[in-house]
Formats: structure tokens, sequence, C-alpha cells
């Protein structure tokens, strides 16, 4: 460019971009496709119950560090904090089954949370790590995790949570006082403050509240808008991805040429300014980092657009909250860079890299914040760097639908205490006007991707209901001691991971409960092959065989399965007992509970299994098992399709 060979300097920032983008989605393509997008809707899924292929593997958390690098650096308008995110939780899921056998990463001392719960609660500090590392926001991760992430939440997570994000803190301070000689690059700039805002205003006018009021009421919309937006592309990338990933990687290609030619024409939109008398810093920029890109303009100038699209996200989010620069940036500018922000976030979301939507939404919220506030400066005493942030804020609700733990994130980014009120205004307003129009953009992509979510409530449709009206059938049932021949069948024929036991004669009077058995005990108990030739029950002899670690929750992959065990003709006429390893006090309800009710005690206890057993006595012990597929509005109204809302 300094020689004015404008078209090569394109073809080379192009050139550039679109290699690393290939690199990044050559990664999500062929090794870790689930490391593609934020993560942050797979980890609610798993926390809400639904443990989805490969989302958690060793292989997603490498592809989504090293993507996450390749997709940031390739400019694309996409953030790192969601993947740091799915990145703390993959570790989390990683010690939590005990290390990888297939890496040969194994810890024995980790045997201990080899288990649902225990994987649960540390896959949700994960989450709250991740939030913290990218933020730099301690208290704001453990906000998240509860009000975003964790479907169960409990008070020794919460120290727990805290624990882990404290940690966090003191590893980046340690890492950000190591990199002040600059030894790691951009790294550290800041310190554990990223952008650095500083408000003398301690009282607001009505036109303040006013003008605060309806940059909320603008982030709802334009918040509910991009959701409507990035649901159809999402839509629309899923059909080119599905075609396999030579595909994939080309969209990706595609969406970087666009982004390296929004990002180096815009610019030339924009006229020279003369460099502010009284800069701080050197204007125009020397460097990678600052506040005045020259790009094509003459000596003591620089161009306000460029400061923006050729700088870091960071630094271009901290020249938007800059406060005291009112005629930094022209009108046309910001409205320029809000409309490329906006459009170039909805297509970038959804293509085969890992990429978060915090960055896109900030960027473009701080944009048309600071918008508004140089149009109404004479009418508000607040300064332009504010409504930037307010803008910020105003647009994250309209967006992911939070409330505590964006203000809490904010607060922390920005350390300016006395902007919590028009925060938490802000918020509250975005968030009810955009809740007119559609749900949060991480609640509409786990539906999309076809997760069966439990929401927190009981649809409407559910009173009207009981319990025995959706139980699905046949019901599969085991003897207290069971025939291996029976029990082999059975796992062959469905994929059912609980089945009731059933007491009968001789070992009692009439039939009755004894309780569950899951698949993954069954076949652990098959290979070991203690079966009796007669129906009695040995279970003094199988507790002696094996240990409570041998039922331990399996990692990745790792399961005993059924094809893996041999059977022959004679071992299966012979019996084994299931009593020492049936959960005898497993969770039940009447058949005629009202569905809505079993819906809320299925997701508050975090259940699998829900047995539901008669009303009146004298008959069979058990009705049928309520799952998470059985309160799945799709099998519901299939049954009783008159119930449908919508028709």
């Amino acid at each position: 460019m300094i020689q004015e060979k404008y078209y090569q300097a394109f073809a080379a920032f192009a050139g550039c971009n679109m290699t690393l983008a290939a690199c990044a989605a050559a990664l999500c393509a062929y090794i870790a496709p689930a490391a593609a997008g934020s993560g942050i809707p797979e980890v609610k899924a798993y926390l809400n119950g639904v443990d989805a292929h490969t989302i958690l593997a060793p292989s997603t958390l490498l592809v989504k560090i090293f993507g996450s690098i390749f997709g940031v650096a390739a400019g694309f308008v996409v953030g790192k904090e969601g993947p740091m995110v799915h990145t703390g939780a993959c570790i989390a899921n990683l010690l939590g089954q005990g290390g990888s056998r297939k890496y040969h990463l194994t810890w024995k001392c980790l045997r201990y949370f080899k288990n649902d719960r225990d994987r649960r609660d540390l896959i949700t500090c994960g989450a709250a790590a991740g939030v913290a590392a990218a933020f730099r926001a301690p208290v704001g991760g453990v906000l998240f995790a509860l009000e975003e992430a964790a479907s169960w939440w409990r008070s020794a997570l919460l120290w727990r949570t805290f624990f882990t994000t404290a940690v966090v803190a003191v590893v980046l301070r340690g890492l950000i006082e190591f990199c002040r000689s600059g030894k790691c690059g951009l790294f550290g700039q800041g310190g554990l403050i990223m952008f650095d805002v500083f408000s003398s205003q301690t009282n607001y006018t009505t036109p303040d509240l006013l003008a605060v009021i309806f940059l909320g009421i603008i982030g709802g919309l334009l918040g509910s808008l991009y959701n409507f937006f990035v649901d159809k592309v999402l839509r629309t990338y899923s059909i080119i991805n599905e075609r396999g990933p030579v595909f994939k990687i080309l969209l990706v290609v595609t969406i970087s040429l666009l982004t390296s030619f929004f990002s180096y024409g815009l610019p030339w939109l924009s006229s020279c300014t003369p460099c502010p008398p009284h800069a701080m810093e050197q204007c125009p920029t020397v460097g990678r980092s600052g506040n005045y890109k020259s790009f094509q303009c003459p000596p003591g100038h620089y161009n306000d657009l460029a400061s923006l699209f050729f700088n870091t996200n960071d630094d271009a989010i901290r020249n938007l909250f800059r406060s005291g620069s009112t005629k930094e940036f022209h009108l046309a500018t910001l409205i320029i860079f809000f409309s490329a922000m906006y459009f170039l976030g909805i297509v970038t979301y959804g293509i085969a890299i890992p990429s978060g939507l915090f960055i896109p939404v900030i960027l473009a919220g701080a944009s048309y914040g600071r918008l508004i506030g140089t149009i109404l400066g004479p009418i508000s005493n607040l300064d332009t760097g504010m409504f930037a942030l307010l803008g910020a804020a105003s647009f994250l609700g309209g967006t992911m639908r939070m409330t505590v733990s964006l203000c809490v994130i904010l607060l922390e980014l920005t350390n300016d205490l006395l902007m919590l009120p028009l925060v938490m205004l802000v918020l509250l307003i975005s968030k009810t006007v955009a809740d007119s129009f559609n749900k949060g953009v991480y609640d509409q992509i786990v539906k999309m991707k076809g997760f069966p979510f439990m929401e927190a409530h009981a649809e409407p449709y559910m009173r009207n209901l009981v319990a025995g009206d959706v139980v699905a059938g046949p019901l599969i049932t085991f003897s207290g001691v069971e025939k291996v021949e029976h029990i082999v069948h059975a796992l062959k024929i469905t994929r059912h991971n609980g089945f009731p036991v059933i007491d009968e004669a001789p070992f009692t009077d009439s039939p009755e409960l004894c309780g569950l058995v899951l698949r993954s005990h069954l076949l652990v108990l098959l290979r070991g092959k203690k079966f009796t030739k007669n129906r009695v029950t040995s279970g003094s002899q199988i507790l002696k065989t094996f240990h409570a670690f041998d039922f331990a929750k399996a990692g990745l992959g790792k399961g005993v399965k059924l094809e893996d065990i041999q059977i022959d003709a004679e071992e299966m006429e012979m019996y084994v007992d299931l009593h020492p390893i049936t959960n005898t006090s497993p969770y039940t309800v009447v058949e005629t509970m009202s569905l809505a009710k079993a819906a809320v005690l299925f997701r508050e206890l975090g259940l699998r299994h829900l047995l539901v057993v008669p009303k009146k006595p004298g008959r069979h012990p058990i009705v049928g098992i309520l799952t998470r597929h059985d309160f799945m509005q799709e099998h519901i109204l299939g049954i009783y399709p008159h119930l449908n809302p919508h028709k």
C-alpha cells in the first residue's frame, strides 16, 4: 500500500485470510465437526442431560483451540469467548472420565469423578472457567454458569465454580505480568480490565434516562431480528454442510473472501481526518495495535473506518468505548461499520469454524450505541463512550437474553460501577422487548440442532394429561433372577438404557417392583459371567467378584458393548441374579399424576428414568417408564394432535 499497489495489497490480505480460514475449516471438516460454532448450545444441552456424540471429546478440544486461533487470525467477525466456554467444558470432561485411554492420558486419582453428577459439576465449572478466562470476569463466569449453562444448581456447585474462576483470575494475572515485557504479542494489554471505561457522571437527567430506554428498545428489536436471520442462515448452511467436507471448506473460503472485501474495501469510503492535536498516543499509529490507522491517508491524518476494521477485535471495541472522543468517528463511519458488523456477524456464524457470537454482537452494539450517542449529544449529558457501552449491553440482552451475568461481565470488563443502574435498565428493557418476538439465540440453536432440551417450565398442554397417558410400550421388564438368554435378547432388540426389575414367585408372594437396572450395568454383569444353573439368588458371590469402579461411568466410546461379549448356548440357559446391581429406590410417580408436575420433577431432579406405578393395588406393579423422549413436544402432540397450541 505504501507503494500504491492496492490490488496486490488486497490479494496479499485476502490470500492470508483465506489460507488461515481454510486451515480452520479443514480441522473442523475432517477431524472434529462438533467443534464448529460457539459450542455454548452443545454445553447447555449436555448440562440439561443430552450427551450428544463427540461434543466433548479430546479431538473436539484440540480442534476448538487451534480452529479458534486460525479463525480469529483470519479476520472473521467472530469471537473466541464462546469457543473458550466449550474448551473449558472439554477439559473438564476429560478430567471427569479419568483422562483418555486412546491418547494414553489416564489418571487413577480421577476415578472418583466417573459418575454422572460429578462429571456434570466438573463441566459446569469448566464452562464458568471459559467465561472467566475469555472476559477476565471471574464472578461473571459463575453467574453465566448459573443463569445460562446449568439446568441443575445446588449450593455446593456455587463455591466450586467460584473457586474455579478464582484460580482462573490468579493464573491470568500471573500470565499478564509475565507478558508485560512484550514476549506474548498483543496478549496482556490492559491487565484484567479489558476495556477501561471511566465515567464521572453520577447523576442522570430525564433526557438521559429516556435516551437509555430508547437504546434498550432499539437493542431488543435489533437483537430479535438478528436471531431471526441467524436461524435462517444456519438452516441454509446446514444444507450446504451436509454435502461433505469439501463444501464446508468452500463455504468458509467464500465467507473469508467476502469478509476481506468488506474489511479492505469499506475504509475507502471514509475520508481522512486530521490527527487530534492532544492525542495520547502516536498518530497515525505505527505497528499492529492502535487507534489511528493511516490506511491511504497523508501524514498527520488517519482513517477512522480503517481504525476499526484493521485492528484486533479488542482494540476496535476499546476505540468505540473510549470516553471524551466525540469527534473521533464520523456518523457515516459508524453507520457503515454497524451495517458491516451486523451483516458479517450473521453470515459468518454457522460456517465450519469455531466461532463465538459475543464479539460480533458487542462490536455491532457499541457502534450503533455510539451512533445514537453522537446524535443525542446536544440533549444528553452522557458521553458517547458510555452510549457505546450501553448499546453493546442492549444488543447483548436482545440476542443472548441474559441479564444478571451480562451485567456483571460488562462491569468487570469496563471497571465502571457508576454505570450499574443504566446497564441494568437497558438489559431488562432489551430482553423484555426481544422476548416478545422470539427466543434467545442459544435456545434457537439448541432447537434447530434437534437436542431434546427440557425447559424449566412445563408446557400448558401438559396440564390436560397425566403420566400414564404418554408412557410408550411395550414395556420390557426383568425378574430379580433372570435368564441370560432373555437379557441378551432384550439388549439386542432395544436401545433402552433402563429396565424395571420385578420380583416374582418363588421370591415373593405376589409381583412387586424391586427397582431399576441400567443397561451399562447389565453389560458389565454379563461380561463377568457369574451365572448359576438354577434360579437362585447369588448376590453375595457377585458382590465379591466386582468392585464399585467396575460399574463407574465409562469414558467416551470405552463402555462395554454387547458385541464384545461372547456367550455360548449353554450359558444362555443359565440364570443371573440382578439384585446386587439394581437401584432399589428409583424415583416413581403414580399414573394419575399431572404430566406437567412430572415434567418439572423430572427436570429438577436431573433424572433419566421416572417409573410410573399403578394407582390401585392388584395390578401389575409398573405401568411404564417416563424418559426424556416422553416429555418432548413432538411425541406428545403426535399422540394427541388436538392439543397442538399452534392449530
